[in-house]
Formats: structure tokens, C-alpha cells, sequence
């Protein structure tokens, strides 16, 4: 093959999905000189699945990608056809936005994004090796033979690894959406000495709205107040469209029984793990058989396509009997499908491969981010992505340290600490559950957790730190001031406090501890002292959690607190594990293979357990730590 020289870069990014848009942008905004070589350009920021941002957890990321200065949530907030707040009728810590996307209308979006950042060159082309010297990538070439140089590359190929879409017993190389695969680069990446993974997902048919009978199905309409995911957004779309409930039925059922042998998950066709958080429609119905019926939700794809997704109904069954499943589908039964569902296996490297900070532990100066790193989901790709084009730009300059994220800082912490220290033995969801501080982690408070850090890398604009410090000082000044004023028990305190259902006051009480009470709210405080007309709806929500669950707000930070001393508690890359007097044979495998950095990650490692971790702190603090030859 002949080659030529491109151009040379600080940063290389390959793949424009989630992952490589918010690494692109994230890198070229600090300074550093940056190409992203995508297969097709058509494609940037394409959602292969469901149309939609957000949810439980992966709300609280876009919010925290957004406080760190990355593009997901301005872009979904242009863009939406629907937002909704979830449990609201639950605790802060729970809460998440969830938007449904115009597919279309985001793609372009990002692309303007993309094409409009001085520093960033965009470029079409198939990425199939990387240029490899005595252990450090310094570039890629591609399948037309142009060598493109750089000091740091970032690898985000999503789904499109040895990509095979599956419908029945038809099997085909392709990427997502029959997109072309890349096939080279994966064995490229095993003859590098990378453990490469096989993971499966799947979609659901698409149908044609004007075939849908919407009378047999619920609406489930937007929320009528303005919301969004960017701190910075402030003109709000109104003109909402709904998604539409209904469920499966028993002859959906039985169609599905009556076809397992053709499923491709079941006759054994399919060889990868699929996620478990996103099960197919047969896998529901053989896991939960006593179900009588499912959920469907009906969503549309955008505003100028008559396209809706069957949320609940991903499969890989032959598209004929795809057509029996929707037509029993109340509302469906005269539906004209526009798209088969598949299923879709591809490679994905284990992350135990990487450091915190997504550098490959393998080759040095490359990192990897998104679906080829395990996981599912936009939103936990365009994480990857920021914090992944973050330290590749900052080694690409020389910046100094690497960013990494404490799992007491963010979900994105969480999130990249569960990979790089557990692994995945299938493809990773984020889950509210996964978060042992998740009180602290919430949807209210991103910009306050991470607003300061974005700012520092070079993220955040001067505008938007001021007034974010203006918010703050607001927060700070009016919790300060509720704790100093004491409400008397007088008739008009009395009388609103017994409408409320509360216990009536014998003595006055600070104006904070009448707002820690279930049934009182900051708009009831506001009716029972002079109120600050500057504070904004958002200072006062913040106020009113901070002072309601301070308690147990008190008791996650004291957690943070001791997890802290082992966080700080560092340990040399080259550490000889088998020198160490006492560890249980599993846990030096275990500690060998994730070579953590601190005691904090090596206490959550598989295998390695408390008595382990006491251990390995008694030789720390000896000093005369054992080291692996290089020789």
C-alpha cells in the first residue's frame, strides 16, 4: 500500500460518535491541535438506538459533562422533541432528565459543533492501524495509506469493531444501521497484544406513524414547565411532541415462543454477551414468562420523519415474524414497519487495560473511549469521551497531571473506576445503584461539584464562572440567613403549618429547621418571612435539599472523609505484588493484572479483600517497597 503524510497533530481522535465528538471538542478547546478521522462523516453523533438522552443516572452525566464544559446537553437541549423530569416523586438523589432526541436535528447540531471549533480539522476516512513506536503511539494510518502524526491518539469506534448485525439466521459484516465495519484496526489491536472482548446489542423495529392507531395506545406528554440539561441554556423549546404507551399481549407472546428456535440468541448464532439493563423482547419473555404483558413505548424519531422506535421491543427474530410481533401490538396492528430490528456483536477491549485516566496500560500516549471500552449508552460514551480528551490533550501539551475522577466526585468517577478496576463481563449501564454517594451525586448539583474544575482545564468560559460563583455566594448567603431569622409561632404560622398536616410550633424555630420537616417546602418559608426577590428558582431548590438532608448529606461527606485517606494513599506502578508477605495468592493475580493506583482502588478489586488491603497498607507504610525488574 502506498502511504502519504497527512498532517501532523497533537491529538488524533478516531470515530465520531458520542465518545469522539466530546474528546475532539474537549481537546481542541484546551489548545491542542486536533484531527478526528471518521469512517463516514454522515454519522457524527448518530444515535443507532433509541433517540433519546438521559434517564436514571445518565441524566446526572450529561449535567456533569456540561459542568466540565462539554457539548452533550447544549446540544440535546436545541434539539429535543420532549423532556421530562423522572421521580420527582422521589428523593434528590434519584432525580434525571430524559429527552427525547430528533435524531436528525442533533447529528447536524454536533457537526456544526464540531465544524466550527478553530482548532479541530474534521476528515473522512477508515482507520485500520496505528503507528507504534517502542511501546508509544504516534499516530494511525488509513485505508487509503494517509499516515496521520500526532503526539496522543484516541481511539472511539463504538460498535463498528468486526461489527456483525444479525436478523434471523442472516448474519453480514456491517457497522450500526448497515454501516461499513472496521474490521483491520480490530485485528490490528489484537496483534498489539490487546484482550479483545465480543459484546452483542441490539435495536428495535422501526415503524410509520401515520400506521399507528394512537387511539388504542396512552399519550405520555412532556413536562409543561421549561427544563434542560446545559446550566447555560436559556430559551427553552415549548412545542413538545408526545410518546405513546402500550404493552405486549399473550398472542405477542406466543409468537415469540413459537419462534425461539429462529432467534439467533437462542439457536446459538449469537456468541457475544448482551447487556443485561437492555434485554431483548424474546429474553424478556423467557426470563419473565408469568408476565402477562410488557411495556412499549412509541417514540418518535424527530420532527420531519414519520419514523417511530419501539422502545421495548428490540429483537433479532427473522423480519418476517418481526412483522407477526408488531401486528399484535394494540395500536399496531395495522403498522407498517420501515426498519427490521437487529442485533449487532462486535469488539471491545477489556478496560482493565487502561489507567483511570483511559490511557491503554499496553502502548503509552493511547487512550480509548466508549463502547470499545465495555459500556453501553450515549451518554456514558460522550463521559468517556470528555474526561479521555482531557488527558490526552493535557499530555499532548505538557500540561502536567492527569485528570482523574473520584467516585465521591461524579457519576463519570464512578463510571471510569468501575471499568478500569472491576471490568465487565458485559456491556456496563450506569445505575444510581452503582453510586455509594449518590446522595451527593445529584441532578441539582452538578455545576456545583464540577463548574470549578472545568474552569481550571480551560473548559468553562470567564461568563459562565462568574455567575456560577454568583449562584454560589447566593446559595451560601441565603442558608446562612434561614438559620439566623426565627419564625414565631403566631396565627399565621400556625394556620399554615396545620393546612401543611405538620405539628403546630410551641416555641419559635429557626426558619432552616422548620424547612427540614417533610411537609414543608422553601416556598412555604418564603410565605412566612420577607423573601429575596434575587434568588433564582434554582438557589432556592438548592438551598432547600442542602438544609433538608443536610444530616445525611453530614454523614456521606464523613464517608468521603475516610475513603480519602486511602485515596491519597498512592502506589508505585512498578510494586512487586510477590513480594509482599502474606497476600492471598487471587489477590496478587488480581493486583498484578489491574495495577491500581491508590489503596482506595485496590480495596474494590475482585478478589482483594479487607484483610488483603491491611497488608498491603502495612508494607506501604514500611517504606522499602519491592519493585518489578523491567529488565
Amino acid at each position: 500500500m502506498n502511504t502519504y503524510e497527512a498532517g501532523s497533530f497533537d491529538v488524533i481522535v478516531v470515530g465520531a460518535g458520542h465518545a469522539g465528538s466530546e474528546a475532539a471538542l474537549a481537546a481542541a478547546k484546551i489548545g491542542a491541535k486536533t484531527v478526528m478521522v471518521t469512517i463516514n462523516l454522515d454519522m457524527v453523533a448518530f444515535m443507532p438506538c433509541n433517540p433519546s438522552i438521559g434517564g436514571p443516572a445518565k441524566g446526572i452525566v450529561v449535567r456533569e459533562i456540561d459542568a466540565l464544559g462539554g457539548a452533550m446537553a447544549k446540544v440535546i437541549d436545541k434539539t429535543h422533541i420532549q423532556m421530562r423530569l423522572l421521580n420527582t416523586g422521589k428523593g434528590p438523589a434519584v432525580r434525571a432528565l430524559r429527552a427525547q432526541a430528533d435524531k436528525v436535528m442533533y447529528q447536524r447540531e454536533m457537526k456544526r459543533m464540531l465544524e466550527n471549533e478553530p482548532n479541530l480539522t474534521l476528515m473522512q476516512g477508515m482507520v485500520e492501524q496505528l503507528l507504534v513506536e517502542d511501546g508509544v503511539c504516534k499516530g494511525v494510518i488509513t485505508k487509503t495509506g494517509a499516515i496521520y502524526r500526532a503526539k496522543t491518539v484516541v481511539i472511539t469506534t463504538g460498535t463498528f469493531l468486526r461489527g456483525e448485525i444479525i436478523i434471523g439466521e442472516l448474519k453480514y459484516s456491517s457497522g450500526p444501521n448497515n454501516q461499513q465495519p472496521s474490521i483491520r484496526l480490530s485485528e490490528h489491536l489484537e496483534e498489539l497484544g490487546f484482550e479483545l472482548m465480543r459484546f452483542k446489542t441490539g435495536t428495535p423495529p422501526r415503524i410509520n406513524s401515520r400506521t399507528i392507531d394512537y387511539s388504542k395506545t396512552e399519550i405520555q406528554p412532556g413536562d409543561p414547565e421549561p427544563r434542560a440539561f446545559s446550566y447555560e441554556t436559556t430559551e427553552f423549546i415549548t412545542d413538545q411532541l408526545p410518546c405513546w404507551l402500550t404493552y405486549t399481549t399473550e398472542k405477542t407472546h406466543q409468537i415469540i415462543d413459537a419462534n425461539l428456535h429462529r432467534s439467533p440468541m437462542f439457536s446459538g448464532m449469537i456468541k457475544g454477551t448482551g447487556p443485561r439493563y437492555c434485554p431483548s423482547i424474546e429474553d424478556k419473555i423467557v426470563r419473565f414468562h408469568d408476565k402477562p404483558r410488557h411495556q412499549i413505548f412509541l417514540e418518535p424519531e424527530g420532527r420531519e420523519t414519520e419514523e417511530v422506535y419501539i422502545q421495548g421491543l428490540s429483537t433479532s427474530l427473522p423480519e418476517e415474524i418481526q412483522h407477526e410481533m408488531i401486528a399484535s401490538v394494540p395500536g399496531l396492528e395495522n403498522a407498517k414497519m420501515m426498519r427490521p430490528g437487529y442485533a449487532i456483536e462486535y469488539d471491545a477491549i477489556n478496560p482493565t487495560q487502561l489507567w483511570p485516566t483511559l490511557e491503554t496500560k499496553l502502548i503509552k500516549n493511547l487512550y480509548t473511549a466508549g463502547q470499545i471500552n465495555g459500556t453501553s449508552g450515549y451518554e456514558e460514551a460522550a463521559a468517556q469521551g470528555i474526561m479521555a480528551g482531557i488527558n490526552a490533550a493535557f499530555r499532548a501539551l505538557g500540561k502536567g497531571e492527569d485528570l482523574i475522577l473520584k467516585r465521591s466526585d461524579a457519576y463519570i468517577g464512578v463510571l471510569i473506576d468501575d471499568l478500569v478496576t472491576k471490568g465487565v463481563q458485559e456491556p456496563y449501564r450506569l445505575l444510581t445503584s452503582r453510586a455509594e454517594y449518590r446522595l451527593l451525586l445529584r441532578h441539582d448539583n452538578a455545576d456545583l461539584r464540577l463548574t470549578e474544575l472545568g474552569y481550571k482545564i480551560g473548559l468553562i468560559s470567564e461568563d459562565r464562572y462568574k455567575k456560577f460563583l454568583e449562584k454560589k455566594s447566593k446559595i451560601e448567603q441565603e442558608m446562612k440567613r434561614l438559620k439566623n431569622i426565627i419564625i414565631k409561632p403566631n396565627e399565621k404560622t400556625q394556620q399554615l403549618i396545620k393546612k401543611l398536616g405538620g405539628t403546630e410550633l410551641k416555641d419559635g424555630v429557626r426558619a432552616s429547621d422548620l424547612l427540614k420537616r417533610p411537609e414543608v417546602h422553601f416556598e412555604h418559608i418564603k410565605q412566612l418571612i420577607t423573601p429575596d426577590p434575587t434568588l433564582t428558582p434554582e438557589v432556592e431548590e438548592q438551598v432547600e435539599i442542602q438544609i433538608k438532608y443536610e444530616g445525611y448529606i453530614d454523614k456521606a461527606l464523613q464517608q468521603v472523609d475516610r475513603m480519602k485517606k486511602m485515596e491519597d494513599k498512592k502506589i508505585p506502578i512498578d510494586i512487586d505484588y510477590d513480594a509482599i508477605p502474606g497476600l492471598a495468592n487471587e489477590a496478587k493475580e488480581n493486583l498484578k493484572k489491574v495495577q491500581p493506583l491508590t489503596l482506595a482502588q485496590a480495596s474494590r478489586i475482585s478478589g482483594v479483600n479487607p484483610a488483603d488491603i491491611s497488608i498491603l497498607l502495612v508494607y506501604l507504610e514500611q517504606g522499602k517497597i519491592a519493585k518489578v525488574s523491567t529488565k
